[in-house]
């Protein structure tokens, strides 16, 4: 198709600097820092500056006309204004929407009721809060029968029927790749949305067998429905089976900075392993870990042969680098609430600082937001942290 709007200069310079930019990364020779931004989609639907339709979540959540509409504004402000080393302006081949149900699919998938609280992110009710017992009650069951699994598979459906035939801003509107299940918060993050916080630590010291029943039940339906919605995308034709067992794997469990590494190894470790060890197929895994969980990372590089970390805050980005060695990949960044709150110039002294940590030994690392840039950030810091980055991230 022609296409309707031609990109501007300035972001086909952009475009084509990061395109080399990213190529010496990937050979290990990198000339700068890259840097990326996790600019979601709360970052509209909680801003009424830029959510001028007014939608709310339960509307994402439930209509799917919604979430595709909101996902192309989206797209389309971020491209334009919020600068990072990624494509921006028209993208070349169009626009991927994707079905987003944020944090809140598999504590639903696992029973959970959704909850909604004002205009916030939907949360979800802890099922065995008050009678832990149940979960000797819950069967391992169809891993697609679940009502969020059954939603999810409609507006993947509804997505794939419209997407074809639209376009959004002069490009083509690209239907998702994938479903909500293909991954994991991780089976402690899961016990916590099922069993609540509190209860589960105490379960640790009180009812050790409990904790170990729990966590073998989230993880092996887990796998279950992985495996599951791999299945379904293949049979369908949506996917092919070989995309599907490339070495590596990532995945993410938050919680487990709450633990000593010795209770994350007893507690945790043979899970993340039955993991890694179905999903992985004998390539290097990468983490996604909110907060500081740094002190588990040496047990997740010794056990899990984990090599690329995708850390929160607060973090001691140069210890990190010294404890890990100059091989591991570290992504991090200046904390979400200095970027909205603070001041420019904080934002540039923070980035400053980080850069000189030592960090960037090995030429291993990737700023950005540590973690998920919140609503209402002025796009004026993430610009500064940009241009922070593309001065003082500089290798010799």
């Amino acid at each position: 198709m022609a296409l309707k709007y031609r990109q501007p200069d300035e972001f086909a310079r952009h475009n084509q600097m990061v395109a080399e930019l990213w190529e010496g990364y990937r050979r290990g020779r990198p000339r700068r820092v890259p840097m990326i931004l996790n600019y979601g989609i709360r970052c509209r639907l909680l801003d009424p500056k830029l959510n001028q339709e007014g939608y709310a979540f339960r509307q994402y959540f439930e209509e799917p006309d919604v979430m595709l509409d909101a996902q192309l504004k989206h797209m389309y402000f971020r491209a334009f204004n919020v600068w990072r080393d990624e494509p921006m302006g028209y993208p070349e081949d169009g626009w991927p929407v994707h079905i987003d149900f944020q944090n809140t699919f598999e504590a639903p998938w696992f029973g959970c009721s959704v909850i909604y609280i004002g205009h916030q992110v939907p949360d979800s009710l802890e099922i065995l809060r008050d009678c832990k017992a149940r979960l000797y009650d819950m069967e391992i069951f169809d891993p697609l029968g679940p009502p969020i699994m059954q939603r999810a598979i409609e507006f993947f459906e509804y997505f794939h029927a419209r997407c074809p035939a639209m376009e959004y801003m002069g490009r083509p509107v690209l239907p998702p790749k994938g479903l909500p299940g293909l991954g994991t918060d991780g089976p402690f993050t899961v016990a916590f949305k099922l069993r609540g916080a509190t209860e589960l630590c105490l379960d640790i010291y009180e009812d050790p067998e409990y904790v170990h029943d729990l966590l073998s039940f989230i993880t092996d339906n887990t796998i279950k429905r992985i495996q599951s919605v791999r299945q379904y995308l293949v049979d369908k034709g949506y996917a092919e089976w070989d995309e599907f067992v490339a070495p590596g794997w990532g995945f993410a469990d938050d919680a487990v900075e709450m633990l000593s590494p010795k209770l994350y190894r007893e507690f945790v470790l043979p899970y993340h392993r039955q993991l890694v060890d179905t999903f992985a197929n004998g390539g290097p895994v990468s983490m996604h870990l909110c907060g500081d969980a740094t002190h588990i990372y040496p047990v997740l590089m010794e056990e899990l042969g984990a090599r690329s970390f995708d850390t929160g805050f607060p973090v001691d980005h140069g210890a990190l680098r010294k404890r890990l060695g100059p091989d591991v990949e570290i992504h991090g960044g200046p904390s979400i609430m200095l970027l909205r709150n603070g001041t420019a110039e904080a934002v540039i002294q923070e980035t400053k600082r980080i850069l000189k940590s030592g960090v960037m030994e090995g030429g291993k690392f990737i700023l950005r937001e540590g973690n998920n840039v919140a609503p209402g950030t002025p796009l004026g810091h993430l610009k500064a942290m940009y241009d922070t980055v593309k001065e003082y991230g500089k290798y010799d």
